[in-house]
């Protein structure tokens, strides 16, 4: 069974591809022509279902290192006192525990994880090594991280000159390589963490290089406060003002926003990043319904502490029912499928690539086994992929017609190896963040 993603055939029910170069050089129905005397490795996937690689739009994969504590203190890591933070990472845990965020997406199906975090010239080349296609940068930001968890907030110039110039050299230095596994984009963390100074040179190198800017928006009260007092406008009216909000922004959260910034957002074509089970938990739902109708473009993201796409398209789907207050046309697993692949893809500037299984486009695959209690029977595969499947039910996995996960393990690194380091790594932090 193939979920292309593709919307002249969007099933397959008995269905085969074929791959050459790294690219689907067929895919279609029935049994494919014989192949001759040519090589090929086949792969029986009778009782699975194949899908389109999921495109994560947003992550932390370093985060890993506050999971199962920070999603019960009520807000991000950064702003959070008692929990370790970016600026406290050496660069050995930072590799150590972003390898570990890579290897969870991928075992979960992402085949592209957009990450911002700290040392990201290092963790973007370690966390390739896994075989998933590794996007990013450094967080750019010009106030004094140490002190944003105390509530102090002092931008200074020579932060935002360090924070920008680290963004454009990984730029220079790794965007286009492996194959195009590897790509920078600009990530102003915040409006409150960037000064209207810098989120306008920001804006300059955007389009110089031609790039793209991801930021948080609109994810706190806090937030939202703190832009009103010193810029007399709500986060998206000054994105707006500088020049940021159109369809090259990747927004993730948009969840403080009122009427006229859901207008303003949907009128840019915005692409929101929607962290649905990050949100949630935290006691907060965005107003996806709102934002879609008004024009909105959607992805979806895990940010930080986990990295199952699947959960996320369930969380996704059952907010905006919620919001809805009943079944409708405009939620369906066909919603939050297209938003968790080709939502990304579009996202990211990659839709010619990668989002779908098609003839020509990158062979980005995951193949999920299907002989499992919880996911038969099958009547309709989306349906329950969406509804009861698991990102723990992924068996294979392919990126850029490369086998990097089978049988559920990964081929190209140490599991156990990862898994030891990244303990190791979080328990040091842990031990510094109660000791100070």
């Amino acid at each position: 069974m193939i979920l292309t993603g593709a919307a002249q055939t969007p099933l397959l029910s008995n269905g085969f591809i074929i791959v050459r170069d790294g690219r689907i050089a067929e895919i279609g129905e029935g049994a494919p022509e014989p192949a001759g005397t040519e090589n090929i490795h086949t792969i029986d996937a009778r009782g699975k279902l194949v899908t389109p690689g999921f495109v994560n739009i947003h992550t932390h994969a370093i985060l890993t290192m506050v999971r199962g504590v920070a999603e019960d203190m009520g807000f991000a890591p950064a702003y959070t006192p008692g929990v370790p933070h970016g600026h406290e990472v050496t660069e050995e845990e930072a590799v150590a525990l972003a390898r570990l965020g890579a290897l969870e997406a991928l075992l979960f199906g992402s085949t592209l994880i957009n990450d911002t975090y700290v040392h990201q010239h290092l963790t973007m080349p370690e966390m390739a090594e896994t075989g998933i296609r590794v996007w990013g940068s450094g967080r750019i930001h010009d106030v004094d991280f140490s002190r944003v968890h105390l509530a102090e907030w002092e931008h200074r110039p020579e932060i935002g000159d360090w924070s920008l110039g680290d963004a454009v050299a990984l730029h220079e230095r790794f965007h286009g390589k492996l194959n195009g596994r590897l790509g920078v984009h600009l990530a102003a963390h915040a409006p409150d963490t960037c000064s209207r100074w810098l989120l306008e040179r920001i804006r300059d190198e955007r389009d110089r290089l031609g790039l793209r800017v991801q930021s948080h928006l609109s994810q706190s009260k806090l937030e939202v406060a703190r832009i009103r007092e010193r810029d007399g406008m709500s986060p998206p009216e000054l994105y707006d003002d500088i020049g940021l909000l159109d369809d090259r922004l990747l927004a993730a959260h948009c969840i403080h926003i009122d009427e006229a910034d859901i207008a303003r957002i949907g009128a840019r074509h915005v692409h929101v990043a929607h962290i649905a089970k990050g949100n949630q938990t935290g006691g907060t739902i965005a107003p996806t319904t709102a934002l879609r109708k008004a024009g909105a473009q959607f992805a979806l993201g895990t940010d930080n502490m986990h990295a199952d796409m699947v959960e996320v398209m369930r969380w996704a789907l059952n907010s905006g029912r919620v919001q809805e207050g009943c079944v409708t046309e405009f939620w369906q697993p066909r919603t939050v499928f297209e938003m968790a692949t080709m939502g990304g893809a579009r996202a990211m500037g990659l839709e010619d690539e990668i989002g779908s299984l098609e003839v020509g486009k990158k062979a980005d695959i995951v193949i999920f086994d299907y002989r499992r209690p919880h996911l038969v029977p099958v009547i309709e595969p989306l349906g329950n992929l969406v509804h009861t499947a698991q990102g723990r039910d992924v068996d294979c996995v392919i990126v850029d017609g490369v086998v990097v996960v089978e049988g559920g393990r990964p081929l190209l690194v140490n599991q156990d190896e990862i898994l030891r380091d990244a303990q190791r790594a979080a328990e040091n932090l842990w031990a510094r963040a109660r000791a100070a």
